[in-house]
């Protein structure tokens, strides 16, 4: 008897309206600060825990599918629940209401930092929000490689990771294919070393089982495989995606600051596995050295922004985007030309999202447990492990020192810092911020605002 009514109080709501579930992921959206672990833990604790849509085993199918694929995995998780739960329409709602308050919060902050960004206080502010973005990422670095790096294999795929992007400057992209493909057949072949992962790790410490769930345990019928839907769909997104780039290229040319973000961005958004840190480092290296479109400084100074508002941390791209076409305007005034600049960037960015996961995603439910993608996917995350490192010191020369050098030579590039221009204010910040993750584990909303903190009392008692 106990046992039933405990069955009934677990019993979910009925299925929720539209209307219902645009208040959800409104409010998911509002709240999704924290990074990709802590935005998939606020879905798995309201669309598992509380609303009961959907089972533990189904969402992390769910993650495990959006974590193989190029783009910020959070905001895909949530096209993808949203699409279970209420087809096409649902999908759109769920992604677009992910992004939308990050979208809105980097342009006004983007415009902030154009406008005032030379002045005194204003940059006393930013190099705080380095010192602690760089702490941010050293712990990103500590926290996924006690996750990935589980054996020797795993190891030496992070160490030859970052020796590849630090020393040989080798293109992320084929370092996660390469790593994707030796786990893939590491495992086929059988080497031990090569086991699938979790992802994120576990979402919750709550089970919630799928037969008591609104979804259940069957498959929706629209959620079957239907290859004329996915055509049709197919075909829409790509042409929203792309008709914008090829309208730039036709009537700009090549060599327009617009054309060059479209492509890079699009390009980007085909080429980026491994999450977000990972793909910064990609990002980082082409706008600041190739495009020139950011200073060193400048990149982390976006990440911050991106920290500490909601929305997806790839959502700096915008900020890269606004920036580049605010420093070539051509003919239009520069906030706008950066206003489009920023815009143009989303959406080249994130319509591909839409697209993996509508096309993909039906074929993705007829799956259960594929061991060789799960290989594959871990060995993946370890190599992020050698790209994030790469990140953390790149950003960390440029933070602490003032002039940086390259040497060449032994078939190796490397930049290395020059010593005697130590910033030593950006030091001490450097190692609070560390301090204040590591040993009294700040949040990192706290962590960024006392770091800026920090930097205008610093500016404010020596002038520098």
């Amino acid at each position: 008897m106990d046992d039933q009514l405990a069955r009934q109080a677990s019993r979910p709501a009925p299925f929720p309206t539209l209307g219902e579930a645009f208040t959800v992921w409104a409010r998911i959206g509002l709240l999704s600060f924290g990074g990709p672990a802590g935005q998939i833990a606020l879905m798995h604790r309201v669309l598992v825990e509380e609303k009961k849509w959907l089972g533990e085993q189904r969402f992390l199918h769910a993650l495990n599918f959006c974590m193989l694929l190029p783009g910020p995995e959070a905001q895909q998780l949530a096209v993808y629940i949203g699409w279970l739960m209420h087809r096409t329409l649902g999908g759109f709602i769920a992604g677009l209401l992910f992004v939308l308050p990050g979208i809105l919060a980097i342009m006004v902050l983007s415009w902030v930092y154009a406008l005032y960004g030379n002045v005194g206080f204003v940059e006393a502010l930013f190099d705080g929000l380095k010192a602690a973005v760089l702490a941010i990422v050293v712990h990103a670095v500590v926290r996924i490689g006690r996750r990935a790096l589980r054996s020797n294999v795993m190891i030496a795929v992070a160490a030859l990771s970052f020796i590849a992007i630090f020393a040989f400057a080798i293109p992320f992209p084929l370092i996660i294919a390469a790593a994707g493909l030796a786990g893939y057949l590491g495992h086929r072949v059988g080497v031990s070393g090569f086991a699938g992962g979790a992802g994120h790790g576990s979402a919750g410490r709550t089970t919630i089982a799928d037969a008591d769930t609104v979804l259940g345990e069957s498959t929706p019928e629209h959620a079957r495989v239907d290859a004329t839907w996915a055509i049709r769909i197919s075909a829409i997104l790509i042409l929203l995606w792309l008709t914008p780039t090829l309208v730039l290229v036709a009537v700009a040319g090549w060599d327009n600051v617009f054309t060059a973000i479209a492509l890079f961005f699009s390009q980007m958004a085909v080429v980026t596995f491994g999450g977000a840190y990972a793909v910064l480092a990609y990002v980082a290296q082409e706008a600041v050295q190739n495009y020139g479109w950011l200073a060193p400084g400048e990149m982390l100074d976006g990440l911050g922004m991106a920290e500490t508002t909601p929305g997806p941390l790839i959502m700096v791209t915008q900020f890269v985007g606004f920036m580049g076409a605010f420093r070539d305007p051509g003919t239009m005034h520069p906030l706008l030309a950066g206003t489009l600049g920023g815009l143009l960037t989303t959406w080249v960015t994130f319509t591909p999202c839409f697209l993996w996961i509508f096309l993909g995603a039906p074929f993705v439910e007829r799956l259960r447990e594929n061991r060789a993608l799960a290989a594959a996917l871990s060995t993946i995350t370890a190599a992020v492990v050698g790209v994030v490192l790469n990140l953390a010191v790149w950003f960390g020369m440029h933070v602490i020192f003032r002039e940086v050098k390259t040497f060449t030579g032994f078939g190796f590039t490397i930049d290395i810092p020059v010593w005697s221009t130590i910033d030593v204010i950006a030091a001490v910040l450097v190692g609070a911020s560390l301090v204040a993750a590591f040993r009294f584990k700040v949040g990192v909303i706290s962590l960024l605002l006392g770091a800026g903190g920090a930097g205008m009392l610093a500016y404010a008692v020596t002038g520098a």
